[in-house]
Formats: C-alpha cells, sequence, structure tokens
C-alpha cells in the first residue's frame, strides 16, 4: 500500500490502528468465490461437470449447491453467463471466473450454475462472444433440466443472471427462442444490455433484440449498472427495476481483486446496493409469477 494512503487511513483512524490491518479486515469480510473443483458436488461446493455429450472435450460448466442443500428439497437456481475476456477488468472470460451468481446469493438459499458459451467445432468453451451459437443455447436447454432433475432446481424459479458479455447473454442466449426463453422466471444483468448498441455479430441491430426481449412476456428483470439505458423506452417489455451500482464507492479501486469499475464483483461486498439487489430477488423467488 503506497505510504500516503497509509498516512490518510491511520489520521481516518486516530492514529490508533495499523492501516495495512485494517484493509485485510475490511478485505476478510467480502465473498470469496469458492474454486472450481473436480469434486463431486456437496454443499459448499463449487464443481466442474462434463455434459455427457460433451464427454472428451473442454466444454463444462460448474456447479455450485449452497451451504444448506439437502438432497431432496427444492432451491431457485441463479443460472450465470460471464463476460468476455477482457484483462483490463480481471474477467478471464472462463466459467471458472463467474462471480456474479455467487455475490447475488451469498452462496446460501440457491443452487448456482455457470453456463458455457460452445466453441465453434464443439471442443472448448468461447472467452469471447458466442461461439456457436446455436450450440451454446442447446447445451442450456439440455442440461439445465437434468441439473435441475439431479439437485433439485426448482423449475419454477430459475433466473439467468450475468455481466457484460453475459448481461446481453441473458436475451441473445437466454431469449434466443420460446423454449429456452419459457425457462426464465426473471432475469439479471449488470452493464450492457442486448440492443443497447450494435456489435459485429450477428442480430445485435436493436430490432432483433426488441423481438427477443418480447419473449420475456413482462416477467421481472433486475437492470444493473450501465449501458442499458435504452430499454427505459419500451417499459410493456418486462417488469424493469434499474439499480445503478456506485462501483467506486463501494470499492476503492484498485481494492484486492477489484481492479476496474467494470466488474462482477460489486456483491461480493456489504453494499446497500447489494441489499436491494437480494431483497428483489428474494421478492421474485416468493412471488407467484405466472
Amino acid at each position: 500500500m503506497h505510504w500516503l494512503t497509509k498516512f490518510l487511513i491511520s489520521l481516518i483512524l486516530g492514529g490508533n490502528i495499523n492501516a495495512d490491518s485494517w484493509v485485510k479486515t475490511k478485505l476478510s469480510k467480502d465473498l470469496n468465490t469458492p474454486v472450481m473443483t473436480n469434486d463431486i458436488p456437496a454443499p459448499g461446493k463449487r464443481v466442474r461437470q462434463v455434459a455427457e455429450e460433451y464427454q472428451g472435450t473442454q466444454v463444462y460448466h460448474s456447479l455450485y449447491l449452497p451451504t444448506n442443500w439437502e438432497k431432496g428439497k427444492t432451491y431457485p437456481v441463479l443460472v450465470e453467463y460471464t463476460g468476455n475476456k477482457f484483462p483490463a477488468c480481471g474477467s478471464t472470460g472462463e466459467v471458472k471466473g463467474a462471480n456474479l451468481g455467487y455475490g447475488l446469493s451469498g452462496g446460501k438459499g440457491f443452487i448456482w450454475v455457470s453456463m458455457p458459451y460452445i466453441q465453434k467445432g464443439k471442443k472448448e468453451n468461447a472467452v469471447t462472444w458466442w461461439g456457436d451459437r446455436q450450440a451454446t443455447i442447446d447445451y442450456c436447454k439440455y442440461n439445465l433440466p437434468r441439473i435441475c432433475d439431479e439437485f433439485g432446481g426448482d423449475r419454477n424459479n430459475l433466473f439467468i443472471c450475468g455481466f457484460s458479455r453475459g448481461a446481453i447473454a441473458c436475451s441473445y442466449i437466454g431469449l434466443a427462442d420460446n423454449e429456452i426463453a419459457s425457462f426464465w422466471k426473471g432475469m439479471i444483468t449488470h452493464d450492457h444490455f442486448d440492443g443497447q448498441k450494435k456489435w459485429g455479430y450477428p442480430e445485435s441491430d436493436r430490432s432483433f433484440a426488441l423481438s427477443r426481449l418480447d419473449r420475456l412476456n413482462g416477467r421481472p428483470a433486475l437492470v444493473c449498472g450501465n449501458a442499458n439505458d435504452y430499454i427505459k423506452r419500451h417499459p410493456k417489455l418486462g417488469d424493469f427495476t434499474f439499480l445503478p451500482v456506485p462501483v467506486t464507492t463501494i470499492f476503492k479501486i484498485p481494492d484486492g481483486p477489484v481492479i476496474h469499475s467494470h466488474t462482477d464483483l460489486w456483491a461480493h461486498r456489504d453494499s446497500p446496493t447489494r441489499k436491494t439487489a437480494r431483497s428483489w430477488l428474494i421478492q421474485q423467488v416468493n412471488s407467484k409469477h405466472e
């Protein structure tokens, strides 16, 4: 830590507490996403799984069972898609690098699945953009019901979520057709939104995005962070709640693993914003949407 930062913290604390210790204590209260392992699924573990049709490839998803998981009971499910590989903000683009779903749940009460984007050739996951889009869509269609059946996922409480590329994926993948769109009770996006701008991939135009979002059919969406303003002009598409995320207030960047304001780690630290997001999520779980 820079000497000036230490000095200022010492002044704030009255000079009685070591600045390094204070910072470490603050960081120690943050959530730490469980490291993905090759273990057998168990409460509090995040494990790597390979679908039966992808055996012998590097394609995989990750599964986290909440600390209070018990066989025979059912749990709401957070299905997450990651951002692009972008080292400047710490995003690896990999399934094992996902964080948002863990921050939103705190590791309790929700099964958390990080789904892959399938690279063209179907031999590995894509860390940038969509790879084989149809294969990515089909992977979720086949495997999410399997996961629910085996581990007690509540099919009436499935939520799709994502950061950056993953925020776009909530619609570009999650609302790609009527079958996959029917899975979701709601969605949570952070920093970006399908249709906010035209990208270099097919059907990124706003007209296509609005057609996909029509499949949301009025269901709830928590729209967090930035690059999503245009959707305010289309309130009939969904039950939208907009949540600004003051990352530079929550963190003094660089702050531990948070090295950029464009981050999926904002819910790893206690804040009024995280409380709002979690309250919204619990409210939706407890609601009786058709």
